[in-house]
């Protein structure tokens, strides 16, 4: 059995909580979908933790950012937390910047936000959307994350299956997102607690220096579990 895990955003404290999780339910391989460090506190031990798993890694958009930040929404937030994030991770930002941007595991294709891009994507309800980032190549079923809102669909022939965010939901509920693939079809999508009041505090406490003011911003996606 296998753990689909997406959007980590170096939330250490949540990390662990879906691992131990994932693996008191029998997951032995993981498959990890992209965005694990910045915005985070723990982005170089998240890394490394992730490091240690059996896994298949893909690249997410702000994986591609620690070397290409040409399409980053410029605000003071998101550069500093990029400075930080590159610093904090050394040698471990160009591996992740050199990630491949889709996989395909059992017959499934792995990307980020779709199979047409890194950073457009699907909503919980169909809508134009499907038609534009599916194609009638692409595989039944499509696994992606970026939206940090988990919910599975379908979309014609195909099944959209977003595991959520395992370090930033923004769907109101604190909880840790991820899922559980046991076969072909059956994925279980699954919410773990971790102390997120605890972890808002260390955002605040080490990221602070480096992002000023504007780590209030980070704090509050965390307490409100939305994108604020």
């Amino acid at each position: 059995m296998k753990a689909l895990l997406y959007d980590v955003h170096g939330n250490l404290p949540a990390l662990d909580a879906v691992l131990a999780d994932a693996r008191r339910e029998g997951a032995e391989e993981f498959v990890l979908g992209g965005d694990y460090a910045l915005f985070g506190a723990f982005p170089r031990e998240a890394v490394s933790r992730l490091r240690e798993l059996d896994a298949v890694w893909i690249r997410g958009n702000t994986d591609r950012w620690l070397e290409d930040a040409a399409d980053l929404p410029a605000s003071d937030l998101n550069e500093r937390a990029l400075a930080h994030c590159r610093e904090a991770l050394g040698t471990l930002a160009p591996e992740l910047a050199a990630l491949a941007p889709t996989a395909t595991v059992d017959e499934a294709l792995v990307c980020h936000a779709s199979p047409r891009s890194d950073t457009r994507s699907f909503t919980p309800s169909a809508g134009e959307q499907d038609i534009e980032l599916l194609s009638d190549d692409d595989p039944d079923v499509i696994v992606f994350g970026h939206t940090h809102l988990q919910f599975r669909r379908p979309s014609g022939r195909h099944t959209l299956v977003n595991p959520g965010s395992v370090g930033l939901p923004f769907d109101g509920d604190r909880r840790s997102a991820y899922a559980l693939w046991r076969g072909p079809g059956d994925f279980e999508l699954k919410r773990v607690a971790y102390d997120s009041d605890g972890y808002a505090a260390a955002v605040r406490d080490r990221l602070g220096p480096a992002l000023g003011d504007t780590v209030e911003t980070l704090v509050r996606r965390v307490e409100e579990a939305a994108f604020v």
